[in-house]
């Protein structure tokens, strides 16, 4: 009886063991799934060139004499944003242009993808601030933060007359 108590004993510990090692092991996929989630997208929208702090953006347009063009979007399920961005924000000839002469900063709205509390309350005052009632929509601000121009909905024309339209703010 003896020698089945130890095998007993010995048993719930090496499953006590393997328990413990599976919930250490639960917790370090959690883990790295947080460091992805949170630190990864902000990565890949720097490597972009969109900017989610309005503070920062604004600083780095007045610093470098650009315009700071925020888009407001809910871009994981707004269609006519999903479309934009393919058709325009996203095409080389925007990205070249906006390289050289804006600050660009996504206000999204998601609705799937996850956002920091402060994040969507930045974003919640800049939509009552610019009275956004629907995405997407376009504001363009010079570096002392007055407005420009605003563009509310799809802009269908392609990337060539939206950059035109950005260049006769430069010239006005």
């Amino acid at each position: 009886m003896l020698a089945g108590n130890g095998r007993f004993a010995v048993l719930a510990q090496v499953h006590a063991f393997v328990e413990v090692r599976r919930v250490k092991t639960h917790w370090l996929v959690l883990l790295v799934a947080a460091v992805f989630t949170f630190f990864i997208p902000p990565l890949a929208k720097a490597e972009s060139g969109w900017l989610d702090d309005y503070k920062k953006a604004q600083e780095e347009a007045k610093a470098t004499d650009k315009f700071l063009l925020l888009d407001f979007t809910g871009s994981d399920w707004c269609g006519w944003c999903k479309k934009f961005d393919k058709e325009i924000l996203s095409q080389s000839q925007f990205k070249d242009y906006a390289q050289g002469n804006l600050v660009l900063l996504e206000v999204d709205f998601p609705r799937a993808k996850p956002q920091s509390a402060e994040l969507r309350k930045q974003n919640q005052e800049l939509a009552q601030q610019y009275q956004v009632e629907g995405f997407p929509t376009i504001v363009v601000l010079n570096g002392d933060g007055q407005k420009l121009w605003r563009y509310d909905g799809y802009f269908p024309d392609g990337p060539a007359a939206f950059i035109a339209q950005l260049e006769k703010l430069r010239k006005g």
